[in-house]
């Protein structure tokens, strides 16, 4: 059981990652007037992700490293963990180190193209991160019924 509810939350976490990023926030920007609505829409919209990607890594943690449970200990699920740990880490530097980085360059004239271009890149990585967490956890366990 254990099991299935972490898997449910690492789909959770890799279809909201694709929503927001391959299907709502360019959406934003194709329909909102004004490409700075659209940005301050979306950095709304991240932070929110980065909540619910931290509640999901955070419960795929607490049920996969119980050590009572022979799937824990399991070479697939160890694998799993340290993406799960990877991108809850790119989920928190992005909205503490970079977002913090792009309001600041948007606002006093910084780099903003390469604050931007970093933080679409750890969300890639946190999106890739996610994605092989549901791979790794899809699998099915040779003793499962």
């Amino acid at each position: 059981m254990r099991h299935r509810i972490a898997l449910l939350a690492a789909a959770l976490w890799w279809g909201s990652l694709t929503a927001l990023g391959f299907v709502v926030v360019p959406l934003l920007f194709m329909h909102l007037g004004s490409p700075s609505v659209a940005g301050a829409m979306a950095a709304k919209l991240f932070t929110a992700q980065t909540w619910l990607s931290t509640a999901c890594a955070l419960l795929m943690l607490l049920l996969v490293l119980n050590k009572k449970d022979p799937l824990a200990h399991a070479q697939w699920v160890q694998v799993a963990i340290k993406f799960v740990v990877a991108g809850l880490l790119l989920a928190l530097l992005v909205e503490f180190g970079v977002a913090p980085r792009i309001v600041s360059a948007r606002a006093e004239g910084g780099n903003l193209r390469l604050w931007h271009g970093l933080g679409s890149a750890m969300l890639l990585g946190q999106w890739l991160c996610a994605g092989l967490t549901l791979w790794r956890l899809s699998r099915q366990p040779a003793d499962a019924s």
